[in-house]
């Protein structure tokens, strides 16, 4: 009894661990049900998904929701969203639902669908952005009406067994929780309304349930020291399954061959990293101010990344001066520490990370003011401590080939500039 009581203890923990992210403790997706009306069989819904963390976003090919029916419900109709499969509705005869399945599974319209079909927050090929990125564009919503479902707060059954991938797996839902009814302002905006009833879902990411391996990789290098180790996993992210591909390969014009596949496989130039790699790069050291350089590459050949993210944690993130074409946001886990910051496009601008090839780069720099009692370029105090590309940690290399970094790098590049002025000085006097 003790060992299976350790053994259950152990699996809640791992499951747990698995999913708490300490850069983003409160992060998850909420999904609120709110019924707003009855119907003579049932009623109609509308179906919120409020992405409250804070740089994990939901990309292309967007959101797909799924749950299983308590009783025999049906859905008569949908406004902003639609099933993947109707399901067998045989007995119904004349007006047939929308979908009979006992456990439907929902995505997101796309963007253009005609006006009667749309409804607030929807009709965004299922992309949703993070809470810290966009406020405004982290809900995605849809309304439904639901038939053979009870009509009252006590005949009307909770739906089970949610699901949320987005758009690969690494989500997990826990059940169904009735809670105090959405109160919504009025069409004239004046006065209040309030949902008959409402439940919510609450939704958790695990890196672990996502995938087996890194989707990412770090390397770093400096002003001192141009060369850097590679990422430290296989050639081309390879998997059992995966094979890598030559820049130049004939594969790469076949038509569709950047089309992605149902079970996610990669098409990886073949490199020493993983499909995406980061790149930090001490650039410049002054006398008050340092600069990074920040690289992204996508060599995936499949995916575009679509308002990507990239969170790092440095102890002199609290000073950031500058960035010059990323966008960036501090994000303070915990009230006394300020280390943590997240990176992103500009919007319309680079915030699409395009496949492999000469537009799968971004790149910016970072400015940084010293603070004189806690800055040094020794045992490797300049590089991140993690890093996370799209919600996902990335691996860092081992602390042993981190670049060397003189500490009184300034007063050397001091000195080589003042000998190049005193040198042109003297050629302008020649003259």
């Amino acid at each position: 009894m003790r060992f299976v009581m350790s053994v259950l203890y152990f699996l809640v923990f791992f499951s747990y661990a698995a999913a708490y992210d300490p850069l983003d403790p409160n992060g998850n997706i909420t999904i609120k049900w709110d019924i707003m009306s009855w119907t003579p069989d049932g009623y109609v819904a509308v179906v919120t998904m409020n992405n409250f963390q804070m740089y994990r976003h939901i990309m292309s090919p967007g959101w797909t929701l799924g749950w299983t029916w308590a009783k025999k419900e049906v859905i008569w109709s949908m406004v902003g969203a639609q099933t993947t499969e109707q399901g067998d509705c045989s007995k119904f005869k004349g007006n047939v639902p929308h979908c009979c399945k006992k456990n439907p599974t929902v995505v997101d319209l796309l963007p253009g669908v005609p006006y009667n079909q749309q409804f607030q927050n929807c009709c965004k090929g299922g992309v949703v952005s993070s809470w810290g990125q966009d406020p405004t564009s982290s809900v995605s919503s849809f309304q439904v009406s639901i038939g053979l479902a009870g009509t009252s707060n006590k005949t009307v059954k909770l739906p089970k067994n949610f699901t949320l991938l987005g758009p690969g797996p690494g989500y997990t839902c826990g059940p169904a929780k009735i809670v105090p009814p959405t109160n919504f302002l009025t069409p004239d905006r004046h006065g209040k309304t309030q949902a008959l009833m409402t439940w919510n879902v609450t939704c958790t990411y695990s890196q672990f349930l996502a995938r087996k391996h890194p989707s990412c990789c770090v390397s770093f290098s400096s002003f001192s020291n141009e060369t850097f180790p590679p990422c430290p996993s296989c050639p081309c992210g390879c998997e059992n399954k995966t094979k890598c591909t030559k820049s130049d390969s004939k594969l790469l014009s076949v038509v569709g061959v950047n089309t992605p596949r149902k079970d996610n496989t990669p098409l990886v130039q073949c490199t020493s990293h993983v499909p995406g790699s980061v790149h930090w790069h001490v650039k410049l050291n002054y006398k008050d101010y340092w600069r990074v350089k920040v690289a992204i590459t996508n060599f995936n050949y499949r995916m575009n990344y679509t308002l990507w993210t990239l969170v790092a944690q440095h102890p002199n993130l609290n000073n950031v001066t500058q960035v010059f074409s990323f966008d960036y946001k501090p994000l303070v886990p915990y009230e006394s520490i300020n280390d943590t910051g997240m990176f992103y496009g500009m919007k319309f601008y680079n915030d699409l990370l395009m496949e492999a090839g000469p537009f799968g780069n971004v790149q910016s720099e970072v400015l940084m003011q010293k603070d004189q009692n806690t800055f040094t370029f020794k045992q490797g105090w300049a590089f991140p401590r993690k890093v996370y590309f799209n919600g996902d940690e990335c691996m860092l290399p081992p602390p042993d080939t981190y670049p060397f970094l003189p500490n009184s790098a300034y007063q050397k590049i001091f000195g080589i500039s003042t000998v190049i002025y005193s040198m042109l000085f003297l050629l302008i006097g020649l003259w």
